[in-house]
Parts: C-alpha cells; sequence; structure tokens
C-alpha cells in the first residue's frame, strides 16, 4: 500500500514502550494490530485492541510493525521464530525494532528480513515514559528510502524522527545516549557524597543546578561544540582545559579531605587532556620520521616532562633499543593507553621485588595523576596475594617513597608560589 493514511500499524510487545506508541498510534487514528504474550495486555490501553494469536498475525494486518521486546533473544522469537512476523511477512511490510540490542543482533535480523523481503530498521527511542504521549524522539538506522515508506507510521507515534544514517545507526546513536545518561548518574552520586560529606543536603545541589541551568544546556555543550569529526576546536580545548583542572583538583581534594571515594572524578581528572582531544602529543614530523624521538617523547610522557634529557647524547646499543624499540614502539601502540601499560609494569615490578624500579613507575604515575594514593595503596594489597609478602613488602616500600616525594614535591610548589 503506497497510500500514506492507508498504511496499516502493528506492535509487538505491549510493555511501557510497546504499549505507549499502541495508545499513540491509536489516538492519531492508526488503530494498531498487536501481540504479546500476556492476552490482557491491551486491557488498560486506551483504543488498543486485543492482542491477536501471534507475530504473524500482526504482520498479515500490517505494513509497519513496531517490534517493543525487552531483550535480542525476544527479538529473534519474535521476528524469525515460529509464528513469528516473517512467517506472516508480505510485499511492503517494514519492521522497526525498537529493543535495544547489540549492533550484531541489529545486522544479523535485518539480513533475516532481507531474506524475505522485508524491510528493516533499527529504532532507538527516548525518554520511554512519554510513549504513550505522543513524546518519544525516533532514534532511526537504515536505508532512506525504508525510512521514508515507515514515515507516516513514526510520525503518528514519534514527536521527532531522526534519521543518525545506515543500518545499526539508530542504535548505535541510542546507546551512545544511554552512556551520557547512566554515566550522569554515576557522576551525580558522586557529587550527591561530597555534597553530604560537606554537611550539604542533596536538595541544594539540585537546586542550584536546576535555577542556573535549568535546560541542562551544560551537560551537552561539549558534545554541541564537536565537529562532524567529534573533535574540539583547538582554541575552545585549550580554554576549556585550565579550568576544567582546576575544578577537577579542588573536588580531589575535597574527596580526599572529607574521606569521599570518588573514582570518575579520579578517572576523569586523569584523562582531562585526552577527553578535550589534547593529547596528541608531537607533531609527525618529531615523532614519526625519527624513531629515537619518538622514544625520547614517550620517555616524557611515562615519566614526565624532561625525563629524557637524562639520556645521553650518543646512546649506546642496550639503551638504544631501549628507546627506540621500548618505548618509541610498545608505548606507542594504540590499544593500551600508558595507564594500561603502567598496570602492567608494575605488576611486573612487584614479582621482581624491586622498590627502587618500583619507585620510578609510581613516580610516573602520579606526575601523570593516572593512578591515586588509595589506588596505589590497594595495588600493594592485591598484588601481594599473587607476588608473595616479600614482593609486596618490597614495593609498598617503593610506593611509599614515591608517594613521600610527590607530597613533598607538592608541597615546595604550593612554598613557592606564594
Amino acid at each position: 500500500m503506497t497510500n500514506t493514511q492507508a498504511l496499516r500499524a502493528g506492535v509487538v510487545g505491549l510493555g511501557m514502550i510497546g504499549g505507549g506508541v499502541a495508545v499513540s498510534l491509536a489516538r492519531s487514528g492508526r488503530v494498531p494490530a498487536v501481540y504479546d504474550i500476556r492476552p490482557d495486555a491491551s486491557d488498560k490501553l486506551e483504543g488498543v485492541p486485543a492482542p491477536l494469536a501471534s507475530p504473524a498475525d500482526v504482520a498479515k494486518g500490517s505494513d509497519v510493525v513496531m517490534v517493543a521486546v525487552v531483550n535480542a533473544a525476544q527479538a529473534r522469537t519474535v521476528i524469525a521464530g515460529d509464528g513469528g512476523l516473517l512467517s506472516g511477512a508480505h510485499p511492503g511490510l517494514t519492521i522497526v525494532l525498537q529493543s535495544t540490542v547489540a549492533l550484531p543482533v541489529v545486522h544479523e535480523l535485518a539480513e533475516l528480513c532481507a531474506k524475505a523481503e522485508v524491510g528493516f530498521l533499527d529504532c532507538g527511542v527516548t525518554p520511554g515514559d512519554k510513549a504513550a504521549e505522543h513524546g518519544m524522539v525516533a532514534i532511526i538506522g537504515g536505508e532512506q528510502s525504508v525510512v521514508d515508506h515507515a514515515r507516516p507510521v513514526l510520525d503518528d507515534w514519534a514527536k521527532k524522527v531522526v534519521h543518525c544514517g545506515p543500518l545499526g545507526a539508530g542504535m548505535a546513536t541510542k546507546i551512545a545516549r544511554n552512556v551520557v545518561t547512566y554515566g550522569t548518574w554515576r557522576t551525580v552520586t558522586e557529587a550527591a557524597a561530597l555534597a553530604v560529606a560537606a554537611d550539604v543536603e542533596p536538595a541544594r545541589l539540585a537546586e542550584v543546578i536546576d535555577t542556573a541551568d535549568p535546560e541542562g544546556r551544560t551537560l551537552l555543550q561539549l558534545l554541541r561544540m564537536r565537529g562532524a569529526d567529534g573533535t574540539l576546536p583547538e582554541p575552545v580545548a585549550r580554554q576549556i582545559e585550565p579550568l576544567m583542572t582546576k575544578d577537577l583538583d579542588a573536588a580531589r581534594d575535597l574527596a580526599a579531605a572529607l574521606g569521599v571515594d570518588t573514582p570518575l572524578v579520579d578517572v576523569t581528572r586523569a584523562e582531562a587532556e585526552r577527553t578535550l582531544g589534547l593529547d596528541a602529543g608531537p607533531t609527525p614530523s618529531a615523532v614519526d620520521e625519527d624513531p629515537i624521538q619518538r622514544g625520547l617523547a614517550m620517555m616524557d610522557t611515562v615519566y614526565g616532562p624532561g625525563f629524557s634529557a637524562s639520556m645521553p647524547e650518543q646512546l649506546d646499543p642496550y639503551t638504544n633499543e631501549t628507546v627506540e624499540h621500548l618505548f618509541g614502539e610498545i608505548w606507542n601502540r594504540p590499544d593500551l593507553s600508558v595507564r594500561d601499560r603502567r598496570l602492567l609494569v608494575i605488576g611486573a615490578t612487584a614479582a621482581l621485588g624491586r622498590d627502587d624500579l618500583m619507585q620510578i613507575q609510581v613516580q610516573g604515575a602520579l606526575t601523570n595523576e593516572e593512578l591515586t594514593a588509595n589506588q596505589l595503596k590497594e595495588a600493594v594489597l592485591h598484588l601481594a596475594f599473587y607476588v608473595g609478602w616479600g614482593n609486596a613488602t618490597a614495593a609498598h616500600r617503593g610506593i611509599s617513597a614515591a608517594l613521600a616525594a610527590h607530597s613533598a614535591a607538592a608541597q615546595n610548589t604550593v612554598k613557592e608560589s606564594r
């Protein structure tokens, strides 16, 4: 059917999202055919008819079917299982998957639909509690022609349809959006813990945030500033970086003073430059064309600015191999961060029982703010059960020496700044 008003809608799964979609469709005048494993699932859904006997029956009476089930296993069953939607497929049928599933599942189901000559769209939705109020955003991935075909039905339940790109793009966008949500929840948890420890009620913190930024613009400020390639303009990043690090340092100091565990703050501070895209390292002329310079630059990254200056101008074969191969190549490989590699080296150093080498590694970690004092102390306890108590004692000695030296250096810096 090509007449947009004649397009028939269907919904499989009548939970909060699917039930809400069905209500919005019915309210728009496009009463859907529905299916749910619960025979009474539509009893309290205004204008929604009783569920049919199977997803196949929904497919037979629909042109665009929304699938809103809980997980990938259920999606496979209602789409491709016995009595599934593909069992009732007909020319012009399009399936819109609203369940949040992994991208391989999206492509798997799309291939099954393609074999049956059925259109397929992946469709993240948000916010789910607005489904019955024509209040959700449809986050779509798929071919433009399929989106155009389904668009009249999508418009009847979504307040906005955002076509993000090819197959999988909708689900990827929804998953990324979820990261913002759940990451924010963790941030709020740490912020509330800091507030409570400082005798501030969380409600007061919420009041300040709501009043200062009622639309949540600050939360998405960095996202809106990024270009199509996902990077921030360097002048913007350079402007933000000192304020960001200063504020995060203040948060860490407050957390330490109040005895509050704030791992997200620690990670955010350690990854500040990377967050802003300022960790690109030396220019290609200094790095890519000269492996020795690349190694020396990585030494400074690992152990702190100026460390490479301790290297002699003329490198003997052993030192040359260390600089060129170990630091120039191995430490520069992309699949592990400097922090990841540091943790591996700390573990290996602990097994050797070398407190002097441990001190060097820990000083580098502290300089780069990769690990906190509490994390390092916890590492010793954890390692003790793997490397033996004697080796762990040496590791503890090296870590303690590095912490003391780092603290003394910080105090001297404060005195000099006064």
